[in-house]
């Protein structure tokens, strides 16, 4: 019998997620390579060459549509060797990315470019990184990597209802009127859209319809039902709200992360088994503690309450909770470990990939650890954390550039071969499902 993502069992895994999450307090992270100086600047000095390769051949990317898809190729070409060096990568990992999960990234953002041309460049990518996350747990569940059109359509759901839910300037009344209609949306009825923001979700929602029947698969609008519970439940984040409790903020965390990439997956193959929903859900909560802490400054700034934010108001440095954060990644893996499919590289470099975001993380916020710590972490590091701080700070100087490049990216997939809809065909379409919601 197939599980039902109700609040019950939500409730459930968000308490056996927090209660990993506790154990991991007193858990030292497992050994992990160590990196000597000399092989952090040897890795270095290949991610300065690939950086400069990429920038020569963005100077090639005219307005011209032929010249743009050669520097596209050359970009492409560049990945190999960087990867190699820079990252350790062999060959079966570089093959992963540059004919998996690049092209898959690609395609979505050619795909959301002309589905919608106000999409910016970061809410592209933002919803590139989700697509990422569903296409890297296709191998896990015996599915080919390539993007699908509930894929498609969850990941550009995020610049349109999380991001609009997360923005300051719009009340709290008209977030949940939003998020009313929206849940309705999600429940099978059709409530006619009031703007364009509301005719962009819905017809989102359709792309996932369309690939999946609701009567056949209960377990795909389960799932967004709960993460959508799970965003209205996080709204409290959003005014710094000074007296939540770390435990009642660890369960929205986890809640929030957990239904996310529990989406993912069953988007990904219409319907999950028990391993496969602990390890969707448990890597989702991974994903949201580290992006919380990726983005530890802004929050202060903003005065969104994570429990990273909380500790540093408290005066606390982060020293605990990345050791806590980095031990939850090795149970995450060792979860994935025991799932029967995904070859021993992929699953090498997810682990890889965890561990190094929250490397990055530490690096660009050294202010809030200790300098013992700091000194103890880095040699795990493949890149010296003030390599790492001067590339965030060189790259964030170089926006104009990088445009350029995600421009000459996206050149290609102005026909559609690989079954997916018409953008802007798809958007003005009518077609609608019925006002009865599907049981």
């Amino acid at each position: 019998m197939e599980t039902v993502y109700n609040r019950t069992w939500v409730e459930r895994r968000v308490f056996e997620a927090m209660e990993a999450w506790e154990c991991c307090a007193t858990r030292l992270p497992l050994p992990s390579p160590r990196f000597s100086k000399q092989d952090q600047q040897r890795r270095e000095r290949a991610y300065e060459d690939g950086l400069r390769s990429v920038e020569r051949e963005a100077k090639h990317a005219t307005r011209i549509r032929a010249a743009r898809l050669r520097a596209q190729e050359r970009i492409v070409a560049i990945f190999p060797r960087f990867a190699s060096i820079a990252l350790g990568l062999g060959d079966d990992a570089i093959g992963l990315l540059t004919e998996g999960l690049v092209p898959a990234g690609t395609e979505l953002a050619c795909w959301a470019r002309r589905f919608d041309p106000t999409l910016s460049m970061p809410d592209i990518i933002q919803a590139c990184r989700n697509a990422w996350t569903a296409c890297g747990l296709q191998p896990l569940l015996g599915d080919r990597i390539g993007i699908t059109p509930s894929i498609l359509g969850y990941s550009l759901l995020y610049p349109y209802s999380d991001n609009h839910l997360d923005q300051q300037g719009i009340s709290r009344a008209a977030k949940l009127q939003f998020s009313r209609r929206f849940r309705d949306r999600l429940r099978g009825f059709y409530n006619p859209p009031r703007n364009r923001h509301e005719e962009a979700v819905w017809a989102l929602v359709r792309l996932i319809e369309n690939q999946y029947p609701r009567p056949q698969y209960p377990q795909v609008y389960a799932c967004l039902l709960a993460i959508h519970q799970a965003q209205e439940d996080s709204i409290a984040q959003l005014n710094g709200c000074a007296t939540i409790s770390p435990g009642d903020l660890l369960r929205l965390s986890c809640a929030k992360g957990g239904t996310s990439v529990l989406a993912d997956a069953c988007l990904s193959h219409g319907y999950l088994t028990g391993g496969e929903e602990q390890f969707a859900f448990d890597w989702g909560v991974l994903l949201q503690l580290g992006e919380d802490l990726q983005d530890v400054r802004e929050d202060l700034n903003r005065g969104s309450t994570t429990l990273f934010t909380q500790a540093l108001i408290s005066r606390v440095p982060l020293d605990a909770l990345v050791l806590q954060l980095l031990s939850f990644s090795d149970r995450v893996a060792e979860q994935m470990d025991r799932l029967p499919n995904g070859d021993a590289f992929l699953k090498s470099l997810l682990r890889m990939s965890w561990r190094s975001l929250i490397y990055m993380a530490v690096a660009n916020v050294p202010e809030y650890f200790t300098k013992a710590f700091l000194a103890e972490l880095e040699p795990y590091s493949q890149f010296r954390f003030g390599f790492l701080r001067a590339k965030r700070k060189y790259m964030s100087g170089r926006q104009s550039l990088y445009k350029t490049i995600f421009d000459a990216c996206t050149e290609t997939g102005e026909n559609n071969s690989n079954g997916l809809p018409d953008p802007g065909r798809w958007l003005r379409s009518t077609g609608e499902p019925t006002a009865e919601a599907v049981a």
